[in-house]
């Protein structure tokens, strides 16, 4: 009765996470870096909250999103970052087996609200260049609530069952994780038995979320494209891209190592296994870091708030 035969349940009272597969002896440097960057975020995503809930000029849908995104940014940096440091300075590889799921919950959750909200925003973006008019009526602040709302729980119905197919694995005694934190495939990775259901499952909820998100997006940009290029003068057109520029450059910022994450993960075998990490690492911090310094230097209205403070104490 002690020995595990091929219906026994096992699940590990706890994981070991490597950190950076090769470069255990150099990750407590890379940590260096890293910790800036979460501190970066941290202050900046939480700054960005503050100036869009007290200036009443950001009271718009826009910043609503914006706004959104930051708290996202938050839990998607927090949910991942401290434990990583923790790996990396202190050695301490251990996590549960509860904590890991919920771990994984949080970031595979708040990467597909992340995009969501990029999507919504790429929506609001259409809407205020081509019905500028209308577009307080369209997106009124109920349709924003309802917008933000149904983003956040499709990220919960797609990944709730990424965890209850986890937890019908069994792991056969095994339980250290390639990784720096939980996630999904690395953790199948580790199950024995028939792990099919778990890849088919996870391929689909990528495929939906990127898929429907990225397609929305390239939507709303051709659409608005079209739109900017019927305007009659240039400098009217500059203006008009002037205002999607911050938005492209964080859908850039999320997807590009996003993609990159999930190509390797599962067919770029020829590529090293800590450069995988590495990136996939950096997708949970960069995104976070860039958006609120690309929104600060490219909304007038934080930028002003930014200098006016910076003025109150210098005084």
């Amino acid at each position: 009765m002690s020995s595990l035969n091929s219906t026994t349940l096992y699940h590990p009272p706890a994981f070991l996470l490597v950190g950076i597969p090769g470069l255990e002896k150099e990750q407590f440097w890379i940590a260096f870096p890293f910790g800036m960057m979460y501190a970066i975020a941290v202050l900046g995503n939480i700054t960005l909250l503050v100036f869009i809930k007290t200036e009443p000029s950001l009271h718009e849908p826009m910043y609503f999103f914006l706004a959104m995104l930051s708290f996202t940014d938050l839990v998607l940096s927090t949910s991942s970052v401290p434990k990583m440091l923790s790996i990396f300075w202190l050695g301490s590889r251990e996590i549960g087996f509860v904590s890991c799921l919920t771990q994984l919950f949080f970031i595979h959750t708040f990467s597909s609200l992340e995009s969501g909200v990029l999507m919504a925003m790429a929506l609001d973006r259409y809407v205020a260049i081509c019905y500028p008019l209308r577009h307080s009526t369209i997106l009124s602040m109920p349709v924003v609530v309802t917008l933000g709302s149904l983003v956040l729980v499709r990220g919960i119905i797609l990944v709730i069952p990424i965890c209850f197919l986890l937890h019908r694995l069994s792991f056969c005694q095994q339980n250290v994780i390639s990784h720096s934190y939980c996630e999904h495939m690395a953790m199948v990775k580790l199950a024995c038995g028939d792990t099919r259901v778990n890849v088919i499952y996870g391929l689909f909820a990528a495929f939906l979320v990127a898929g429907l998100d990225v397609t929305m997006i390239v939507v709303s940009y051709t659409m608005i494209l079209q739109a900017v290029m019927r305007l009659p003068s240039t400098e009217a057109r500059l203006k008009a891209f002037s205002t999607c520029a911050s938005h492209i450059c964080v859908i850039l910022a999320l997807y590009i190592p996003a993609l990159f994450t999930f190509l390797t993960h599962r067919f770029g075998h020829s590529i090293p296994h800590h450069v995988h990490i590495i990136v996939a690492n950096l997708y949970l911090l960069v995104p976070p870091t860039l958006n609120p310094i690309i929104y600060g230097v490219r909304t007038k209205q934080i930028r002003d708030r930014v200098v006016l403070l910076f003025q109150h104490k210098a005084t």
